[in-house]
């Protein structure tokens, strides 16, 4: 019905009609504007949004954590770590009296140490050439006896395994830019580099490290507990997907230009995965065939907005339970302990708390009704609390698994920590302008954290570390392949 610029030709019916009419859009559009500003409210801390999409409206920072009876700061107690003398300095300075007294001029008797102090500091650091010599000798029958050079010295002049993995550990480690990365081999070392030198390092380095994070990912999937994320990533001016596998003492990453199904079938480990996956939630996660654990991090974000934007009291109270559960699991698990998940006091007191997350829910269902359909085709349009306790209704199962079941944690933390230094990376170089240094990226970054304390940046050295420190001992065997590709690297 078109509104008419006159009222005064209308008859009573017409105009209750029109009432009715603007009534409707009216509530139409408050309904809209209501969404509208719910968008604008959310953030890091109520909703799935990464922090970087705050911009300089950053949200007050509030925390779920109740504030404890100690101080912050070092508890009394604790062990200190400050600098200390080292019991073996590498170089000993001797700083002498003179030969003679200087009040009666005297020759002064044997001299002994009085104190010592120390000065820790770096070495100068400045490259160093190596030359091969390869000999040769001639036999009086003729025969030629050349001597190799080592595996690895393939040119006349070439750049060392420590010098790659020293480009290597700023570029891709600490996400500095190629340009930025062979000024600093200049500035530090004394070493002239260009930055297709750095690029091809990595790809070197990508290849010679493929069978370890072929053994880091395939241990991954045989462990009891697996976390998994992805995070978008631009790949030649595409939107590629990173996906994550994490443990505790594992990380593996896979660049690939799908995100769901399509990216788990050419990627093959997580289909491969059989026992409990921590992840977000996205359907194709739980499409996998093994036990899931939701991350409740995520649960509680949703259930803050539902509380401070939309003022749902249930949400608080779910908050205070989830909470209080957590704060219940870390106690029993606390020293590495485990507690005894089939006693019967231990059932009773998960099934309390169940009790009292159904009774949430149930209130939850009665404060939001579910929207009924209204013949149109597809599913009638819910609203976010809706959507949220069906999602906790439906799978309470994997919202409580940290609670039932060993080693399950209460959050996905480890997989989302996983995928900060990638987006710092992608922050720092805008994009990955080719896909084999993306996946390069993929297969140094979980190998390179573990080596930041090295003293010695080679590449072997940097296997080795990442293989001590990631993998479990059944698991080192899988890397042993990458052993011979990487000792041809040392001099």
């Amino acid at each position: 019905m078109p509104i008419p610029t006159s009222l005064s030709h209308l008859s009573h019916a017409e105009k209750d009609a029109l009432i009715l009419m603007l009534q409707e859009q009216i509530k139409a559009l408050q309904t809209a504007v209501k969404q509208l500003q719910s968008q604008l409210h959310k953030n890091s801390r109520n909703s799935s949004k990464p922090p970087s999409s705050n911009g300089l409206n950053k949200p007050a920072p509030k925390s779920l954590r109740v504030a404890g009876d100690k101080p912050t700061g070092g508890q009394k107690g604790h062990p200190g770590s400050t600098l200390c003398q080292a019991t073996e300095p590498h170089k000993i300075v001797v700083h002498d009296v003179p030969d003679h007294c200087q009040a009666c001029q005297q020759k002064l008797p044997f001299a002994y140490v009085s104190e010592t102090r120390q000065v820790f500091d770096l070495p100068v650091l400045q490259f160093e050439v190596t030359e091969h010599h390869a000999m040769q000798a001639i036999c009086s029958c003729g025969q030629v006896h050349t001597a190799e050079f080592p595996a690895g010295v393939r040119a006349t002049v070439q750049y060392g395994p420590r010098a790659q993995a020293a480009m290597m550990h700023l570029n891709q480690n600490h996400a500095v830019s190629v340009q930025r990365t062979a000024a600093l081999m200049q500035d530090l070392f004394g070493l002239s580099v260009s930055q297709a030198t750095v690029i091809k390092a990595g790809v070197a380095s990508a290849a010679i490290l493929q069978p370890t994070v072929n053994a880091i990912g395939q241990a991954a999937v045989n462990a009891d507990v697996l976390h998994a994320d992805e995070t978008g990533l631009r790949v030649i001016k595409k939107l590629h997907w990173l996906h994550v596998l994490a443990t505790d003492t594992l990380t593996w990453m896979g660049c690939h230009p799908k995100r769901g199904g399509e990216a788990f079938e050419s990627l093959a480990l997580p289909q491969q995965f059989k026992g409990v996956l921590v992840h977000d939630g996205w359907m194709p996660y739980k499409a996998l065939q093994c036990q899931h654990a939701l991350c409740n991090a995520h649960h509680l974000r949703e259930l803050t907005y539902l509380l401070e934007e939309q003022d749902h009291a249930w949400a608080g109270d779910m908050i205070e339970l989830l909470t209080h559960a957590n704060h219940l699991d870390n106690l029993n698990c606390a020293g590495g302990q485990s507690p005894n998940y089939s006693s019967q006091k231990y059932q009773t007191g998960v099934r309390e708390l169940r009790d009292l997350y159904e009774a949430i829910l149930a209130q939850a269902e009665v404060d939001n009704p579910v929207v009924t359909s209204t013949g149109k085709r597809g599913r009638s349009k819910q609203s976010k609390a809706t959507n949220l306790i069906g999602r906790l209704r439906d799978y309470k199962d994997d919202v409580w698994r940290f609670m039932t079941q060993p080693d399950v944690p209460f959050t996905n933390n480890l997989a989302e920590q996983a995928v900060r230094m990638p987006k710092v990376k992608q922050k720092v170089s805008g994009c990955f302008r080719t896909l084999p240094g993306a996946q390069a990226y993929s297969s140094f970054d979980p190998i390179a954290p573990p080596c930041t304390s090295k003293a010695e940046m080679s590449l072997s050295r940097l296997w080795q570390h990442s293989r001590v420190h990631r993998l479990s001992p059944a698991s080192r065997e899988l890397g042993a392949a990458g052993e011979n590709g990487l000792s041809s690297y040392e001099n």
